[in-house]
């Protein structure tokens, strides 16, 4: 599919802002990337400033991430008469793990920049990461297999999706896998945590009374 120039325009950007850094990234060299004549202003036929750009492109890739959310949701239900739980989990797990990967230049814009631009710090926190834990919970309390399992989900989802997130911004950041994992080993050690849940006896401490 041919992008427009808007697009071009906010594809460039978020590239060169990942690769050079937002300061280090001029508006011609946007344009110059985009197709455009560098310095003749064609940038602004779309947008009012730099800023404007990287805020586009992160709303936009927060309004991905709640359409491929939804969609993956609808995907991973439709496998649960056909596949077991361990396969659906394995699905699970590698969809996130793609999506963080998905998102790797974005990443890199966020650690390296984003501090100066906390509005820009919440759309990420609320549009990328959140609906990622959400889905989480929404999945394992979907499944027959966990409906009388006895833990705090958002908890769970923490510890779990925070280790695929983890998997994925190591590497980025370290270019090592953490723990020389390789990526089916981490998938299948994230199963079989998922599945020990099962065995699950405590009760749920947001569920003990204090005495």
């Amino acid at each position: 599919m041919t992008r427009s120039t808007r697009e071009r325009i906010i594809d460039e950007a978020l590239r060169l802002f990942a690769e050079r850094g937002y300061s280090a990234t001029s508006v011609a060299e946007i344009e110059a990337a985009s197709g455009l004549s560098p310095g003749a202003g064609g940038l602004y036929r779309h947008f009012k400033s730099k800023y404007e750009v990287l805020s586009a492109a992160i709303n936009e890739h927060a309004g991905r991430t709640r359409v491929q959310v939804a969609e993956s949701l609808a995907a991973l239900s439709a496998m649960e008469s056909s596949e077991d739980l361990e396969e659906r989990l394995s699905v699970l797990c590698r969809a996130g793990l793609a999506k963080v990967r998905e998102e790797s230049e974005l990443t890199r814009v966020f650690f390296r920049d984003l501090s100066q631009f906390p509005e820009l710090v919440t759309v990420v926190r609320e549009g990328l990461l959140q609906p990622m834990f959400d889905a989480i919970v929404t999945w394992f309390q979907a499944q027959p297999e966990y409906r009388d399992v006895n833990v705090d989900w958002k908890a769970i989802a923490a510890v779990l999706g925070g280790s695929v997130v983890h998997y994925r911004l190591f590497q980025e950041t370290v270019g090592e896998l953490p723990g020389h994992a390789e990526k089916d080993q981490f998938v299948a050690a994230w199963v079989r945590l998922a599945v020990g849940l099962l065995y699950q006896t405590e009760p749920c401490p947001s569920e003990l009374s204090v005495s």
